[in-house]
């Protein structure tokens, strides 16, 4: 049975462990947000944007990973080996991890195409602004699409490739899938934690501007709400895959928007090494 086919059927509960920590939620606001990828022209701040802080339990998901599924909570886990020896270097990625990702997209969605067009590597330590493309870990609660950017990106991205009927392609059932992996030592400092796409009201998504600079995205910041319902896998390792459903096109009542977030775990050693991970972004087309 593919993971995003299965359904909970063990209660979030006490039982499971959690660790407590502060997790940077956006400050409610009247104008749109906006953040720049860059460092803006002078007199622009890099965000228009307030967050503010809200300590919550974040369970740890382990003992449910097999019950929890992309279509219901929105994000999904499983074990997953890799060829690749050295994650840092660009051609093996793409020749090696994309066509990896790929057949296990297929495996675990059910999907008949699967198209990967992007990909992040994090490492505090190596993170050089304007120099490298390594980020920081993202410490704030977000999505990384909206209902409105799915589509465009989509249409971006087919187009780049030169793909034939764009329109046609996009009015069947398609979602944008994050594959998020360790590529060190297991991690220990800024883990990801990820919330149950069922405990976020619509209300709670607030499209903002993601300004880079040959183009302007659009992704949600989230909003606080005491109602959701946070997971993560603590000590993952790079032989384990987390998925994180961005956006999916049906409305119908699948998950469509899992918000994410990394976070300070308290229980991390102080002398911890920074966490390496790396992001896959990736279209995922089911059958017709």
């Amino acid at each position: 049975m593919s993971l995003n086919n299965q359904v909970l059927d063990k209660p979030i509960s006490a039982e499971l462990p959690y660790v407590e920590a502060n997790l940077s939620y956006l400050v409610p606001m009247a104008e749109k947000p906006v953040n720049y990828t860059y460092e803006p022209p002078p007199g622009i701040p890099r965000t228009n944007a307030t967050y503010q802080t809200h300590k919550l339990p974040i369970y740890n998901a382990r003992s449910i990973s097999e019950n929890i599924s992309l279509d219901r909570e929105g994000f999904a886990f499983t074990g997953h080996n890799t060829n690749v020896r050295n994650f840092y270097d660009e051609d093996e990625v793409r020749r090696v991890y994309y066509p990896e990702a790929e057949q296990l997209l297929k495996k675990v969605t059910g999907a008949t195409k699967v198209i990967i067009f992007d990909h992040t590597l994090r490492n505090a330590s190596q993170s050089k602004p304007g120099e490298n493309n390594i980020k920081e870990p993202a410490l704030r609660v977000h999505n990384d699409f909206t209902a409105k950017s799915g589509y465009t990106r989509a249409r971006l991205e087919l187009a780049a490739r030169g793909i034939d009927d764009i329109d046609t392609l996009l009015k069947q059932r398609f979602a944008i899938i994050n594959v998020w992996r360790a590529i060190a030592t297991p991690i220990q400092e800024s883990p990801l934690a990820v919330c149950d796409a069922q405990s976020i009201p619509p209300t709670d998504l607030v499209a903002g501007d993601l300004v880079y600079r040959d183009r302007v995205g659009e992704t949600y910041g989230i909003t606080y709400n005491s109602k959701h319902k946070w997971f993560y896998f603590p000590q993952m390792h790079r032989e384990e895959a987390l998925f994180i459903k961005c956006f999916d096109s049906a409305e119908d009542g699948y998950a469509r928007f899992a918000a994410h977030t990394a976070f300070e775990d308290p229980t991390s050693p102080a002398n911890a090494p920074p966490r390496e991970s790396i992001e896959l972004r990736t279209f995922v087309f089911y059958p017709a």
